[in-house]
This record gives structure tokens, C-alpha cells and sequence, in this order.
């Protein structure tokens, strides 16, 4: 993260103690969303966990296409639905994209350069909103061609075995597409949050990932009344019913979903935002 000076140096360019630099120009949002583009861009972390990611949902998706095509392993009907086959690697990317999330955060108090971006910007919040938009920006523009990639890539193999496929133009699909980059984006912009929140590296991933994966499955071990009425309100299994193009009888609609998904990341944001102007960096 030490190269995240260069994303502080690009404001503290710009940026003087009343939000004017010595060159008279004023410390503006679209100034703070260019130094955290800026310090996304500069760590090789973030290109190693974006690549990663991609070949996560494009590697695994075409492996459960192909296995599922072979006869050897789960059959179709295991996965519910053509499109569920093509998205197989969504779930284990979203643990990638939670972390880089989590690294745009907290890491910066891990290494101190946070100290540096709040003399810079002494608001504080726009140092928030400006990582919110970069990271969102970037993160569902490419998780949404890598869906794409994976779902034309695993729809070929099916078809290619004689098994069924679907197409884009198909009732469902593009919503289904589309939610699997929101999930991948929001698993990240969680992890961002939180890691405003607890402000240790460490830790912040330690509770991103129970969150998303180890809770889910305690949960089925609860009697199934309480797991009926727990479980379609976690994260994944919210953001799970708005990537199906089948919606199962026990999970939520799309749209209750997508509303539940959306709720988890503006309430930690808000948090965030609170415990950011509260505390001292």
C-alpha cells in the first residue's frame, strides 16, 4: 500500500489546509475521485486480485460447463438452470473482489497513508464517496465483462454436448448477468465499508468472509423454520436470487433480493461515514 502516496501527492497538489492549494485552485470531488483512481491504479495488488477474479468467474464457470457437459460430475439439474452452470465461479470470485475492497480501505490505516489523504482532504467524506465511486465504477464494468465472458463462454460448451443453453435474449438471462456484476461489485464495496469501520486489514476480511460464506452455512444447521426465515435475508443468499434466472420457492424475489443486497451496503456505508468524521485517523 505504500503506493498509495502517489494518489495523496496528486492532491496534496492541489490541496491546502482550507481546501486551497498553493496554486489557488480548491480541493473539488472529481480532484478526490482522480487521487483514488489514481491509488487503485498504482498497486500492483489491485491488477493481481481484478485478474484473479476474472479467471475466477470465467475459469470456473467454463469447468462446471465442462464437467456438467462430460457426464461425470453434477448434472444440470444440480445447478437449476443453464445460466446458474455459466456463473458457477461468482460465489469464490466474490471472495477476491471483497478483499480488494477491503485493501482500498483499511489498508490504507495499515500502512498510515490515511493520515496523509485526510490532511489533504480535511472534509473527510469526499475521501469516501470518491473510493465508493472508483472501486464501484471499475469493479462492475469488469466483473461485467468477465459474466459475459462466462456465460458465452459455458452456454457454447453445454451446446456444444447437446445439452441445453441459453441466449442472451432469453426471459431472465440479462437480469441474471447483470446481477451477478452487482454481487461482485457489492461484495466489494461491503468489504470497503467495513473496513472503514474496524480499520484493520486483517480482521476486516476475517468478518467479510464469515459474513458471506461461513454464516450461510451455519445457518442450515438451524432447525428450518428459523432457517426459512433467516436465511434468504443474508448477503449472498439475497444477492443469490437475483443472478437466477430460476427463483427458488424458498429464497427471495429478484427485486426483494436486489432491495436486500442494496440495503446491507448503504447501511454499512452510513456507518462508515458516521465513524469516519467521528474518529481520528
Amino acid at each position: 500500500m505504500s503506493t498509495t502516496a502517489l494518489g495523496t501527492q496528486d492532491t496534496k497538489q492541489t490541496a491546502g489546509t482550507a481546501g486551497r492549494p498553493a496554486g489557488g485552485l480548491r480541493v473539488t470531488f472529481p480532484r478526490v475521485v482522480h487521487m483514488e483512481w489514481i491509488k487503485l491504479r498504482s498497486l500492483r495488488s489491485t491488477l493481481y486480485t481484478l485478474a484473479i477474479t476474472v479467471a475466477l468467474v470465467v475459469g470456473l464457470g467454463l469447468l462446471f460447463s465442462s464437467v456438467v457437459g462430460s457426464g461425470d460430475g453434477p448434472g444440470a439439474d444440480d445447478f437449476g438452470d443453464p445460466t446458474s452452470i455459466s456463473l458457477g465461479g461468482v460465489m469464490l470470485a466474490s471472495l477476491a473482489v471483497a478483499v480488494l475492497g477491503v485493501l482500498m480501505s483499511a489498508g490504507e490505516y495499515a500502512t498510515g497513508s490515511i493520515r496523509a489523504t485526510l490532511a489533504a482532504v480535511p472534509s473527510r467524506l469526499p475521501v469516501l464517496w470518491g473510493k465508493v465511486v472508483v472501486f464501484a465504477a471499475v469493479s462492475f464494468v469488469l466483473m461485467s465483462v468477465a459474466v459475459l465472458g462466462a456465460f458465452l463462454a459455458g452456454q457454447s460448451v453445454l451446446s456444444s454436448r447437446g445439452l441445453d443453453s441459453t441466449a442472451l435474449s432469453d426471459p431472465g438471462v440479462l437480469r441474471a448477468l447483470a446481477g451477478a456484476a452487482v454481487y461482485l461489485a457489492g461484495a466489494g464495496l461491503n468489504g470497503l465499508a467495513v473496513g472503514v469501520l474496524l480499520r484493520n486489514t486483517a480482521g476486516t476480511i476475517t468478518l467479510v468472509v464469515g459474513a458471506l460464506f461461513v454464516v450461510p452455512g451455519l445457518i442450515r444447521l438451524l432447525p428450518s423454520s428459523w432457517n426459512d426465515a433467516i436465511g434468504p435475508y443474508l448477503p449472498s443468499n439475497a444477492a443469490n436470487a437475483v443472478m437466477s434466472v430460476q427463483t427458488a420457492s424458498d429464497s427471495l424475489s429478484p427485486g426483494s433480493g436486489l432491495a436486500v443486497f442494496a440495503g446491507y451496503i448503504v447501511v454499512l456505508l452510513a456507518g462508515a461515514a458516521v465513524m469516519l468524521k467521528r474518529r481520528d485517523a
